[in-house]
């Protein structure tokens, strides 16, 4: 590695830099007074309560100082991505430093009243967390759940063309599963449309109480993955401040060089190898520069300086000594002036403006958000002359859509479709028409629509999938997120990270409004007949709904047009997460799109056309319904009622946007009192047949005045791999079922209608001997259609 010749003014420019970085941090931790230490320490001047992290601190100032440096001297437009947990000391102090965090919060000055205010702030009632949180400027990653650095990363690089996106991975990091799968991420990282992600694996040797896998390998085994990775690590260790910086200095060169000419060669010269990416390994000692040794047993270096070395500074006058001594060991005199702002030479390791980490607008990306071009709904909707009347595939539909939507954003490269290894198993093969699939590794003969410059992005890692996008969304861009419904369980943490952002986000007034994170969940429970009870699970609309009310939104579209008035809705939306519940498989059209988007915007009605209530005359039940297949159910029972017990008033509901179950008190889509009860009524059963846990229903609907009078069916947990009808049959869904919990429930019929019922049942019980013997559904089931009312 080619040395970098820092002379001795710049040398001592990033030493005191990270020397007050590194006092700052400290004093984040402990002090509530005093804070450039101008008297001596006393217990008062400690925070009652020492919360916060310590030992990845100086870790996280060495890189900050340094990127500073190589911004300055590159003009860079660059942004940090800081992976370990609990790092906000270090993240804010920078911030502070460089005027960014006064720039974003007036009353912080940089001076020793702002100072204070920066110190008693830190996880302090009313203050700010000990993670990168929103709150802090230049962060689009909290740090608070492991393992999501690399990939949002990524995805902040990719159609980035002119972004350098550095992310600092920590050795507890590393160890998650996520994070050992986003290393693969530079195979989908082009050189020409992309910008550049460079990773800084930080090694400081141990987690809260354990060594690291990472650091305890041998280095040219650790060398040996990275280059597995598809990377040229770049090797920095050592305890000595100018040995380090003089080292970190040349590794930051050298990897820049080399992005620098990779980029030059495929962007200049047509050059289509994979690059061979630089990433830098720094192994530096856990809390570097802290107390060496409390209490008689060492401290820096080990695990017991990953949170707080000096846990009794305020009780016990050694602790309180040692502090005072660790504080002014960074010779605060020398780093801040007479009003307590940085100094000079402190200052001039710092970029300017938004060159300034903590605020490129890449790391606020709603300033730099653009209406997406959504091309007109007409040019897709299927033509619907009469409910039921024609048969498509939702999904195939949306292809088409989405595909025009790539053409529409061809140039600009701000939309892109993420998904693990499933776009055409999803049916959304047409946007293969617009844009390939970003691939950088090697491509074979028989190969399809991979291409370096393509914005579909597939892997077989969830994980990866949501973190690309998050990374994506939050740098100011579009996207959606398309999986099996089963499997998109494997990212519910990090969508309540997300969630959890995009709530505290809200209420910053500096953070812009981002492209809200939109999932697209098909093959779902229903038709995963083929697949099996592995592929069966439609819960993740439950977990999505126990979150903020502010942000969360789940829609379920009975057909093809209200599924194009549903994306239509979603991909304009904004801080919202959207989950869209809709099927591949060929469904009836049941409204034309003038009705399907008045329908959407309703949220739940009533399908006049589907059930048989007289004029002026209430219901005897109402038959509810949410998702495709329910509604079919729903509207076949319609039909059978209609039938068999033509004097029975039916009133058919739809409902596409669940959280409309919710009291308007609860969720901004919220029905009132008044409005649910004049579509449920108060005091006639309602069967409700709904596309996943039934008890999801129970939940929303407890506190209506009926609730004691509704009864839904949904999925649980009875599946196999069989016919499709039989997946509603197992699971007491089907039409049949639902004829008979209507004879139940409404008064009167159960005498009266006996005869009807038994019939039902005797259907059921036929269906399963027909799928027995011949491995298919019941021809009177499989060749059903709607028949509109005489």
């Amino acid at each position: 590695m080619p040395e970098t010749q820092l002379s001795h003014d710049e040398l001592s420019a990033l030493d005191a830099h990270w020397r007050a970085a590194n006092y700052l941090a400290a004093g984040q931790i402990y002090l509530l007074a005093n804070p450039l230490l101008t008297e001596p320490l006393r217990p008062e001047h400690i925070k009652p309560r020492l919360l916060g992290h310590w030992g990845t601190s100086p870790g996280l100032n060495l890189i900050h100082t340094h990127l500073n440096r190589v911004i300055n001297a590159r003009d860079l437009d660059a942004i940090c991505v800081w992976g370990p947990g609990h790092g906000a000391p270090a993240v804010l102090a920078n911030a502070w430093l460089d005027g960014s965090y006064t720039a974003t919060y007036p009353d912080v000055t940089r001076d020793a009243a702002g100072m204070g205010r920066l110190f008693k702030q830190f996880s302090f009632p009313g203050g700010v967390p000990s993670h990168a949180a929103p709150e802090t400027p230049g962060s689009i990653h909290e740090g608070g759940e492991l393992g999501y650095s690399l990939a949002h990363a990524y995805g902040a690089a990719c159609d980035n063309p002119g972004l350098l996106a550095a992310c600092v991975v920590g050795d507890g990091e590393a160890e998650t599963g996520p994070l050992a799968g986003s290393w693969h991420a530079n195979k989908f990282l082009d050189p020409v449309h992309d910008g550049a992600v460079l990773p800084i694996l930080h090694l400081n040797g141990y987690k809260i109480a354990n060594p690291t896998v990472l650091a305890r390998l041998p280095e040219s085994e650790l060398a040996e993955l990275l280059r597995g990775y598809g990377h040229d690590p770049l090797m920095v260790a050592g305890d000595d401040p100018e040995a380090v910086h003089r080292e970190l200095a040349a590794a930051f060169d050298t990897a820049l060089d080399r992005i620098a000419a990779f980029q030059r060669a495929a962007r200049d010269e047509g050059a289509t190898r994979r690059p061979r990416w630089p990433a830098i390994v720094l192994r530096t000692p856990k809390g570097w520069t802290g107390p060496a040794e409390v209490d008689g047993l060492p401290v820096e270096g080990t695990w017991r300086a990953h949170q707080i070395p000096l846990a009794a500074a305020r009780e016990n006058p050694e602790h309180l000594r040692q502090l005072e001594r660790w504080l002014r060991s960074y010779r605060p005199r020398e780093l801040f002036d007479e009003r307590g702002g940085p100094v000079g030479l402190v200052r001039s390791a710092c970029p300017a403006g938004e060159r300034r980490l903590g605020t490129s607008p890449h790391a606020n990306g709603g300033l730099l958000l653009r209406e997406l071009p959504v091309p007109p709904l007409e040019s897709c909707a299927v033509p619907v002359t009469t409910p039921g009347s024609g048969q498509h595939e939702p999904t195939a539909v949306l292809g088409t859509l989405l595909a025009r939507l790539m053409e529409a954003t061809r140039e600009r490269r701000d939309f892109r479709l993420v998904g693990p290894d499933e776009t055409a198993s999803n049916r959304l093969q047409a946007v293969y028409e617009a844009t390939g699939k970003a691939w950088e590794a090697k491509t074979l003969p028989v190969d399809e629509h991979l291409a370096r410059d393509g914005r579909v992005m597939e892997i077989l890692s969830e994980h990866l999938c949501q973190g690309w996008l998050e990374g994506y969304l939050l740098t100011g861009r579009h996207g959606l997120f398309s999986s099996y419904e089963a499997f998109v369980h494997i990212v519910d943490s990090m969508a309540n990270q997300h969630i959890k952002w995009l709530h505290s986000s809200r209420e910053l007034p500096w953070r812009r409004p981002v492209a809200s994170l939109n999932y697209l969940l098909t093959s779902h429970v229903w038709r995963q007949d083929h697949n099996g009870f592995s592929h069966q699970d439609p819960g993740f609309v439950d977990h999505v709904l126990n979150k903020s009310p502010e942000v969360v939104r789940v829609y379920l579209p009975p057909d093809t047009n209200t599924l194009l008035a549903c994306a239509d809705h979603v991909l304009r939306s904004r801080d919202y997460v959207n989950v869209v519940v809709a099927g591949k498989e060929a469904c009836f059209d049941w409204l034309s799109l003038p009705d399907a988007r008045a329908h959407c915007a309703r949220g739940a009605g009533i399908w006049e056309w589907a059930g048989s209530e007289a004029d002026n005359r209430e219901p005897d039940v109402v038959l509810a319904c949410a998702g495709d297949v329910p509604t079919q159910e729903v509207l076949a029972a319609s039909d059978l009622l209609r039938r068999h017990l033509p004097e029975l008033a039916v009133r058919v509901v739809n409902v596409v946007d669940i959280a409309r179950l919710l009291p308007s008190d609860d969720h901004p889509h919220g029905l009132s009192e008044h409005d649910y009860d004049a579509l449920f009524t108060t005091d006639r059963p309602v069967i409700f047949a709904y596309h996943g846990y039934p008890w999801l229903i129970h939940r929303l609907t407890y506190k209506r005045a009926n609730h004691a009078d509704l009864h839904v069916r949904g999925y649980h947990e009875e599946g196999t791999t069989t016919t499709p009808f039989d997946m509603v049959v197992r699971n007491d869904m089907d039409r049949y079922r639902l004829v008979m919990d209507v004879i139940d429930r409404v008064p009167g019929l159960a005498v009266r209608a006996a005869h009807v019922r038994q019939h039902m049942a005797d259907v059921r019980y036929r269906h399963g001997l027909w799928i027995t013997e011949h491995g298919v559904d019941l021809p009177e089931v499989a060749d059903w259609t709607w028949r509109a009312r005489a």
